[in-house]
């Protein structure tokens, strides 16, 4: 009996040692490992290839406008070891300059790049995104929108067209325009007929003259054509390069209506959740690099560009009288405050830009201001 007890407790024993040892070999991964179900989703997220369209507002191949979407998406695929590639098309290519918005927003195109004032008829507070009448110069308005929250409000304000907006970019501080009549006073505002798109048209208007809204692919033929009397489009960089010099008679300062135009890529969200972290985070760093390069582009290029067009062009340049721009200045502020009555994230928007150009002008005024009457 007690050899038989014994011999039941060896083998009780050896079982158990034989349980321990199937466990061990779960735990050190030497028995069959079925996890490759949940980490495979993660490896062929980082295999796959992804290829994108993004669609523009602006002529083929314009300087720095056109060209620097162009380099956004050659960075991008570098960045990306080929994982990400995206076409670009300019405006009219695959839809129209303003069409863009609405390619974007119903996955037509998965990237658009444009200014975002041109989407006043289906938001109109869109236009504050891009730049305001009297409002910020270049490095106050990238200030605003990447740390005064005003980009955390314009992915508010675009997320229910399925959208996702960053800064892509400025054109800095831009000029009046070109006209083919002396502007001496308000008089010479009245019915003249102007390209001027946003809340600067909307002054426009106010004042007296009439605001067009034109494609940039058609302003030369406008003016040319006598369509339109005058017409803003840049500074003298893009300026030159649509060859509004040779049917423009005067070109007037300030840019009075764009002091520090903020462009922007738009992505549309589905596309953009679909995307592994790592792309998401190439997107948002070649952005960033798109957004500083345009602006530094723009301020090297046009001190020679105005050199060229007034010394060996022979352009007449000009300012703005100053009871016009006291005018323009006067309706500016009705029009934009009127521009933010219509919700309570139009009344946000507006609120947080007028305090924050309230901070920034009273520095500016012992910095840049100061520094340059002096300078």
């Amino acid at each position: 009996m007690v050899n038989e007890k014994n011999r039941y407790a060896c083998r009780l024993a050896s079982f158990a040692l034989l349980i321990i040892h199937c466990v061990g070999l779960v735990a050190c991964g030497s028995a069959p490992d079925n996890s490759g179900e949940s980490q495979q989703p993660d490896l062929a997220a980082a295999q796959k290839t992804y290829n994108w369209k993004l669609v523009t507002t602006w002529p083929k191949n314009l300087p720095a406008l056109g060209t620097a979407p162009v380099r956004f998406a050659e960075r991008v695929k570098i960045m990306s070891g080929g994982r990400l590639n995206i076409k670009v098309y300019a405006a009219g290519e695959l839809v129209p300059a303003f069409g863009v918005f609405d390619a974007v927003s119903q996955g037509n195109a998965q990237m658009g790049h444009g200014a975002a004032y041109y989407w006043r008829g289906k938001i109109p507070v869109a236009a504050m995104f891009a730049t305001v009448p009297f409002g910020f110069l270049p490095q106050e308005m990238n200030a605003w929108l990447q740390y005064g929250g005003g980009l955390e409000l314009w992915r508010e304000a675009y997320a229910p067209f399925n959208l996702r907006p960053m800064i892509g970019g400025n054109s800095g501080m831009q000029m009046a325009g070109w006209f083919n009549t002396e502007i001496k006073s308000l008089a010479d505002i009245q019915g003249l007929k102007m390209r001027i798109p946003g809340l600067g048209g909307e002054v426009f208007q106010r004042a007296g003259g009439i605001a067009v809204a034109t494609p940039g692919s058609e302003v030369f033929t406008a003016l040319q054509t006598g369509v339109i009397d005058a017409t803003e489009w840049v500074g003298p960089y893009n300026d030159m390069a649509l060859g509004l010099h040779t049917i423009g008679k005067y070109y007037y300062y300030p840019g009075w209506h764009e002091p520090g135009s903020a462009l922007e890529a738009i992505v549309n969200i589905d596309a953009w959740n679909s995307l592994p972290e790592d792309l998401q985070m190439i997107i948002d760093v070649a952005n960033t690099a798109m957004n500083q390069e345009m602006l530094n582009e723009f301020t090297a290029r046009n001190a020679s560009a105005l050199r060229t067009l007034v010394d060996v062009h022979n352009v007449q340049l000009r300012k703005l009288p100053d009871d016009v721009l006291k005018e323009f200045r006067k309706i500016a502020e009705v029009v934009v405050r009127e521009n933010a009555q219509g919700d309570k994230l139009s009344q946000r928007v507006y609120q947080s830009f007028i305090d924050f150009k309230k901070e920034t002008m009273a520095y500016y005024a012992i910095t840049d201001k100061a520094y340059a009457e002096h300078r």
